[in-house]
């Protein structure tokens, strides 16, 4: 994962300052590309640990068109909790009152992911994030675009338009109330001539050290399934950026990683047996040969 690496310096090199909408601050770059051959391994980090159950799950969960946390937080996966839990805030008049991360807003995070877990009405109602990633995927103004390109590539794998796309312009201030307009907005696959499947994402809006990762992880999977039911070989996963940056809270993170020498990529086992894209489940992948580096913890902006 050499090519992640060189993006963090390449920010880290030419970036500049940049205000952003948490307030935190960034160091930032516009117009970035990087390129994996999936059939080199699965590209999960090395230098650091990333936790491939939270990836594994969120995209299940975007594939089955759901919007809401509790799925996640069922499966202990707490990636999307602070979005809700702010909005939830908000509602209450206690944003004001909760300084974010202070050890009073963790008790309080904790009652209310506690809350989406055991009470049903309270979770259809906080824990819902709106018309994100999955409510597009499966039902854009109506049309469920993942299962129609799923169907393309069977049929009409030359198509240059096996596209899907998460930025619903209508629907992206709703997005903004409870979650977040899709940072990762469009990917468009690609069948060659000798039935290799490609995929290549445009990312608006990429958190390099700590969201881009579980981007890279998550697109790569997501193909990786898609050419599996569909009788295909592997080819790239191509990851073009809009805004990369570095959050200035996490420069000793990254410092830190790009002190660091990568290992050998581990692989990925799909189950044979599964033969359709909504099939799968959690115990239908395998991570094998993955040896780490240590995790780095870093706050997300929310």
């Amino acid at each position: 994962m050499k090519v992640y690496l060189d993006l963090l310096q390449d920010i880290l090199d030419h970036g500049a300052g940049r205000d952003d909408r948490t307030g935190t601050g960034t160091r930032s770059l516009f117009g970035r590309q990087i390129r994996m051959d999936l059939a080199e391994g699965f590209p999960l980090l090395t230098t650091k640990k990333v936790f491939i159950r939270s990836i594994i799950h969120e995209l299940l969960w975007f594939v089955r068109g759901e919007t809401n946390i509790k799925y996640l937080v069922d499966n202990k996966v707490g990636i999307w909790n602070e979005w809700p839990f702010q909005n939830y805030l908000r509602h209450k008049g206690l944003d004001s009152q909760l300084v974010m991360l202070s050890d009073k807003w963790r008790v309080e995070l904790e009652t209310f992911v506690n809350r989406v877990r055991e009470d049903k009405a309270f979770a259809d109602k906080w824990g819902e994030l709106g018309p994100v990633y999955g409510k597009q995927w499966r039902d854009f103004n109506g049309f469920d675009q993942l299962t129609w390109v799923l169907n393309e590539i069977r049929t009409n794998p030359s198509s240059r338009r096996l596209i899907v796309s998460a930025w619903n312009p209508p629907e992206v201030e709703e997005m903004s109330k409870a979650g977040l307009p899709p940072c990762h907005t469009l990917f468009q696959f690609h069948v060659s001539t000798d039935g290799r499947l490609s995929c290549q994402l445009y990312q608006r809006s990429a958190d390099v050290f700590l969201g881009v990762p579980f981007n890279i992880a998550s697109y790569a999977l997501l193909t990786m399934m898609v050419a599996h039911v569909s009788g295909l070989e592997l080819g790239e996963f191509v990851h073009t950026f809009g805004d990369v940056h570095i959050y200035n809270n996490h420069a000793a993170q990254v410092s830190e990683q790009l002190s660091r020498t990568p290992s050998s990529l581990p692989s990925l086992k799909i189950d044979p047996g599964v033969k359709q894209l909504f099939d799968f489940t959690f115990d239908d992948f395998e991570l094998i040969d993955y040896n780490p580096c240590p995790a780095i913890k870093a706050l997300i902006a929310v």
